[in-house]
């Protein structure tokens, strides 16, 4: 009956984060939240990302303008109103339904010398899927990872519960 209760209590919460390491050269997050469908679904979900990301968190401020490739060498990018684009990560690697890595700097990140990892395992868990998000930046970071860290987290905190939110109402 408790592990019922906390399979419950993983679906229904919003994203846990957690800063896991930082200094001022380089920074790990960690993003989790528990959805209610199978992990193939929430792998295909999350490459509908124009779909759910926050358009506070485009260069374009349209969300629709994001695309996710989800194969190698696939793009993680959005197009500019004036013709132009942004290729915030590429794809390296896919395991459908389970896993996808992700390099690339996030957001302000790219016009600093950093690079990161973003990875995303979809776990099955009794009736649904925890997804955790993993990503970890390094390189030079003007005033220190550190400092830049909490934010990161905040924002790709803030991805996943409109990910969850998403699952949710699509279908």
């Amino acid at each position: 009956m408790k592990a019922l209760a906390l399979i419950a209590l993983a679906l229904s919460s919003p994203a846990t984060a957690e800063v896991v390491s930082a200094s001022p050269n380089g920074f790990e997050v960690r993003e989790s939240v528990g959805v209610e469908q199978p992990s193939e679904r929430a792998f295909t979900a999350f490459g509908s990302i124009g779909s759910w990301w926050s358009a506070e968190h485009s260069y374009s401020g349209n969300a629709s303008n994001l695309s996710l490739d989800l194969q190698p060498g696939g793009c993680f990018c959005e197009r500019l109103p004036n013709g132009g684009g942004v290729q915030h990560m590429h794809v390296t690697y896919v395991d459908p339904g389970k896993r996808i890595v992700l390099t690339g700097s996030l957001g302000p990140l790219l016009f600093l010398s950093t690079t990161g990892v973003m990875d995303v395992k979809f776990e099955p868990l009794a009736g649904g899927t925890q997804i955790t998000l993993d990503y970890r930046a390094a390189g030079f970071f003007n005033g220190g990872a550190d400092r830049v860290a909490p934010a990161v987290d905040s924002v790709l905190g803030e991805q996943l519960t409109r990910l969850k939110a998403y699952l949710a109402t699509s279908r």
